[in-house]
C-alpha cells in the first residue's frame, strides 16, 4: 500500500478506558449469572477455549487458546543462520477473562482478551490487550445466541 507515501492517512485515536469498558460490557435481560455464565463458557469452547477455572460464586471465567503461528520456512532458516541464539515466533495464546454479575433484573458480563506470542524456547515475545470494538462485538454476538440457547433450554 502506497497511501502513507503519498497521502494522509487519519489514524484513529486511542480509546480511553472508559471507551474500552464499555465495548468489554454486555448487559442481558435476565436475573441469572449461572445461565449466563453456562453460556459464556459454551461460547468459548465452541471458538476453541479451554476453559481454565470457572468460579460462579464470584462469576469468574478464565480461558486460553493456544494457535501455532511458526512459520516452518522461516523455522528452517532461522535454525540453519540464527545458530543456537536464534528466535522465531512459535505460539500465540489469546486468554479471556470474564466477570458475570446480576445487577437488579439483569445480568452484566465484562470479558477482556490478551494476545501473548511465545517464540520456539517458550519465551514471551510479546503480550498486548485486545482493544478492538469490533472483536468484541463479534465475540458478544456469540455469547448473545448462546444465551438466548440457554434460555430456551434448547
Amino acid at each position: 500500500m502506497l497511501t502513507p507515501l503519498f497521502g494522509c492517512v487519519a489514524v484513529e485515536p486511542a480509546s480511553t478506558q472508559l471507551q474500552i469498558r464499555e465495548f468489554q460490557t454486555r448487559t442481558y435481560p435476565v436475573r441469572d449469572s449461572k445461565l449466563v455464565m453456562k453460556a459464556l463458557i459454551n461460547a468459548l469452547q465452541d471458538e476453541g477455549f479451554i476453559v481454565k477455572h470457572a468460579n460462579t460464586e464470584l462469576g469468574l471465567i478464565s480461558a486460553t487458546k493456544e494457535t501455532n503461528v511458526e512459520n516452518p520456512n522461516f523455522a528452517l532458516l532461522m535454525g540453519l543462520f540464527g545458530g543456537n541464539e536464534a528466535r522465531w515466533r512459535k505460539v500465540a495464546i489469546v486468554e479471556c477473562s470474564a466477570n458475570v454479575t446480576e445487577f437488579g433484573d439483569e445480568t452484566k458480563v465484562r470479558v477482556n482478551f490478551q494476545v501473548k506470542t511465545l517464540d520456539n524456547r517458550g519465551e514471551v515475545m510479546d503480550a498486548r490487550s485486545v482493544s478492538d470494538a469490533e472483536f468484541y462485538r463479534q465475540f458478544f454476538s456469540k455469547v448473545d445466541k448462546s444465551v438466548f440457547i440457554q434460555r430456551q433450554q434448547l
